[in-house]
């Protein structure tokens, strides 16, 4: 597709940069003007840094607690944003899907193809997308022990398509709690595919009184820190110019005038990991 990266997936880890890259955007496509508003930004801010940049929002949210909830502005509305923003812009795109017919509907949008976290067992999603032929980023179940990501992406490869990524968002402990155990990173790398690091997501506070999940959006950098110093590939992070006016998932994204300072730290970090490993 648009992106030097996409026709070579394997190296990922072997950017000029030696950077990792970054997944970001919205949570869901909420305007046209929001999502150029955030993609400009984004990408401002990701050349100047040397970041490989991913744009990443839902066509739709199928996955939402209550039935009144936000869930798009119309499915191929929102594809034909994304569409037209990454040619606009020259990126990748990347939004999920939720059962078969959607994995033929958005390969025609979309660069990259993502598997919620709750469906990533589902084999027949899996292999409807795998079909599509393009990247697939399947993001780990909070119920799914890290080494066991294996056989989803053996599902992908199985298939005939051999372009898969992998996504950390962490493990769910009793009805409220999300905690990141770094050592799932490592284990997931050892299949050979580039492994993501979701700093929103991992920091939800799902099944709220109100119906609505809640975060801790003040934990990102810490989340964000520990990755880059294990050795994650990529960042996923979900952000919007005002969290609390977004329509899904504002209590955990990051307010995107942060973005540009947290980016900043997360590379200077990564340049003092490599030094340190040149010198061994």
């Amino acid at each position: 597709m648009n992106n030097f990266f996409l026709s070579e997936i394997e190296n990922l880890n072997n950017l000029e940069s030696g950077n990792f890259f970054v997944m970001a955007g919205p949570c869901v496509v909420e305007s046209e003007k929001i999502a150029f508003e955030t993609a400009e930004k984004i990408l401002e801010i990701t050349e100047k840094l040397k970041i490989p940049f991913i744009y990443k929002s839902s066509f739709r949210k199928a996955n939402r607690q209550k039935l009144d909830s936000f869930t798009g502005i119309g499915d191929e509305k929102a594809l034909r944003i994304l569409r037209t923003l990454a040619e606009i812009y020259e990126i990748p795109v990347v939004t999920d899907i939720h059962n078969q017919e959607e994995a033929c509907l958005t390969s025609q949008y979309v660069d990259i193809i993502q598997i919620p976290a709750f469906l990533c067992r589902q084999t027949e999603l899996l292999v409807a997308a795998a079909r599509t032929g393009r990247v697939i980023n399947i993001k780990k179940g909070q119920f799914i022990a890290p080494e066991s990501m294996r056989f989803a992406a053996q599902k992908i490869v199985d298939s005939g398509n051999k372009k898969v990524m992998l996504t950390e968002r962490g493990t769910m402990f009793g009805y409220e709690d999300i905690v990141i155990d770094y050592r799932g990173i490592i284990e997931m790398q050892k299949t050979g595919f580039p492994v993501i690091l979701d700093i929103t997501h991992s920091l939800q506070i799902p099944n709220q009184s109100t119906g609505i999940s809640g975060g801790r959006p003040e934990m990102i950098e810490t989340i964000a820190r520990a990755g880059i110093a294990v050795g994650v590939d990529g960042i996923f992070v979900e952000t919007h110019p005002d969290p609390a006016e977004a329509k899904s998932d504002g209590s955990n994204m990051l307010k995107l005038d942060l973005l540009e300072n947290l980016l900043s730290r997360l590379v200077q970090i990564r340049q003092t990991i490599l030094k340190f490993e040149t010198k061994k």
